[in-house]
């Protein structure tokens, strides 16, 4: 069996490496394996299961499994305006994109609409990485999926039958409604839809979906859209090494995200993708998500009581608690029954799995008490078959512990999109509902307001980070914003317009040579200081973080400085 067919298999476990383990030290190990390097820090190891024992925190610990990635977009303005960004489409500045690679991490393209076409008719595409075509050649240092070259894309678009020539396509739509408001171009006067970059080249990778036995351990259904978070990484590393392969800047944008982690950024993915924000030529834009109205977050001080409304149908979710690093929780449960679990101590290091007498339910909860990359204390819940009604979780330190600090601590449920059913506190708390990965903070990150009344979206995540790093950056359009497939809601939309914006900035910067040595961190601040702010709001801000973005208004302050 190739290492190709171990990633593919749902026989075989995916856990993230946060090392490079020597071939002498993988030799040695006596399993059914391959191992798949991401960087010189992460990699992904793909395991027999039968040789394994079950997917656990205690086991594995909680950053070597991947974690579930979903959608960030409502489906239901002209936000172009709104940006700054058609001011500077035309003179004197006339920044279209050209010269830049924008990036998409998502669902795919439908590369055969004309909006990803340039003038005489070819593709604007410079590549496809599907990763769920497993029939061609995958990228060079790349183990799996198929790659689609702008020549092969060509051709296809000759054919009377492109899918017959290059098979990938976007059955979902999002990627390609992300793709055309960052990039769509203008091939004729008539033509009322136009990106925020329409001459920039795009780049994309088509995720595979999320294996079997992952959806089982997260309780996520067969038909979310679900992706994996080893595989999310090796798409950040296919697109940022177009700069070098290219000579070109690029914009990494991701429309996804996900609950899971501690909300500053730790997960394995934003540890990477600070690392990629870091380097010259390259910028990575992240959407906020779109959990601020979904009461899936709790934040309160320890000794604590907190309700959980269950609803019907519900057959299960997960939960994690996370604490300070220098208090130690016990936690206790009770069903809307009545039935207790008291005092539940992790200091053991030990999982549990809890069955009630009187009540379908079976409850898996793991600890790490010191979580790997973050060095919080990190508790995880599984509730499977939970029953309806009102839950309640007691939250108090641990036997024989006194709280040694402000006693905090969060609670956050999976993504709407994520849980089948309904599952919500009763009391939430809407800050800190910025979804993974955009906490990190090395990263440009977005939230959404409606850009045709001005107003906050309420759906949009928000600030500030979990450890009070300002988050986000700042908010843009994302509301019935154009599209190829017609206006759609949500923080991807956001991100999708921000990254057409960084791309104009990067040809004026990078292509044009007036700051040749930008990257994310420069760029983002430079954002910042054009934002558009009112005077009845303090910034930073938890839901527009430093103003609303208006890349003209970035340039009239670069004009003063």
């Amino acid at each position: 069996m190739t290492c190709k067919d171990r990633i593919l298999s749902n026989d075989y476990a995916d856990v993230i490496i946060d090392y490079v383990l020597p071939e002498e030290d993988l030799q040695r190990l006596n399993f059914d394996y391959c191992y798949d390097v991401i960087d010189e820090e992460f990699g992904t190891a793909h395991i027999n299961r039968q040789e394994l024992p079950p997917l656990s925190i205690g086991i594995y610990s909680y950053a070597a499994i991947p974690k579930l990635y979903g959608l960030m977009q409502t489906f239901e303005a002209e936000s172009l305006v709104e940006t700054g960004n058609l001011q500077i489409q035309g003179p004197p500045l006339s920044l279209k994109g050209t010269g830049t690679i924008i990036g998409f991490i998502d669902t795919g393209i439908r590369y055969q609409l004309d909006v990803f076409k340039n003038e005489s008719g070819g593709s604007r595409i410079l590549s496809i990485w599907d990763q769920t075509i497993q029939s061609g050649e995958p990228p060079e240092g790349f183990l799996y999926g198929t790659e689609y070259t702008r020549e092969e894309i060509d051709r296809a678009l000759q054919s009377q039958n492109p899918l017959d020539v290059v098979p990938t396509t976007d059955e979902n739509g999002h990627g390609t409604a992300m793709a055309s408001t960052a990039a769509g171009s203008i091939l004729d006067q008539g033509l009322t839809f136009r990106g925020a970059a329409p001459e920039t080249d795009i780049a994309v990778v088509k995720l595979k979906d999320a294996k079997k036995h992952l959806r089982e351990y997260y309780l996520v259904a067969d038909d979310a859209e679900a992706y994996q978070e080893n595989d999310i990484m090796q798409a950040v590393r296919y697109l940022e090494n177009m700069a070098i392969v290219f000579r070109r800047p690029v914009v990494i944008v991701l429309g996804i995200g996900t609950n899971m982690g501690d909300h500053a950024g730790s997960s394995p993915l934003g540890v990477y993708l600070n690392k990629i924000a870091a380097r010259r030529s390259r910028a990575v834009v992240v959407c906020g998500g779109n959990e601020g109205d979904k009461e899936h977050h709790y934040s309160a001080s320890i000794p604590e009581e907190v309700e959980l409304r269950v609803e019907e149908n519900t057959k299960g979710f997960c939960m994690e608690l996370w604490g300070n690093r220098i208090d130690i929780y016990s936690v206790s449960l009770r069903t809307p029954g009545g039935e207790v679990v008291s005092n539940i101590d992790f200091r053991s290091g030990v999982d549990n799995n809890y069955t009630f007498l009187f009540d379908r339910t079976k409850i898996y909860t793991g600890l790490s008490l010191i979580e790997k990359l973050s060095g919080n204390e990190m508790i995880f819940f599984r509730f499977q078959n939970p029953t309806p009604g009102i839950w309640t979780i007691t939250v108090t330190p641990a036997a024989q512990e006194r709280v040694r600090s402000s006693g905090r601590f969060h609670l956050w449920l999976p993504i709407e999109a994520f849980i089948d059913g309904g599952v919500h506190f009763l009391e939430p708390d809407p800050n800190v509902t910025l979804t993974e990965p955009s906490n990190a903070q090395g990263v440009i990150t977005v939230s959404a307001y409606n850009g045709i009344t001005g107003s906050w979206f309420s759906e949009s995540g928000r600030g500030f980070t979990s450890d009070g790093t300002i988050k986000p950056d700042f908010s843009a359009p994302g509301v019935q914003v154009a599209s190829v497939l017609g206006n759609r809601s949500g923080s991807s939309m956001a991100a999708a317009l921000t990254a057409g914006c960084v791309a104009q900035f990067m040809e004026w910067a990078i292509v044009e040579g007036y700051a040749p040595f930008v990257e994310s961190r420069t760029i983002k601040s430079n954002f910042i200081r054009g934002a558009v702010r009112e005077s009845n709001v303090t910034y930073p801000d938890e839901r527009w973080g430093y103003g609303k973005m208006n890349i003209s208004r970035t340039f009239e302050v670069l004009a003063r400085t």
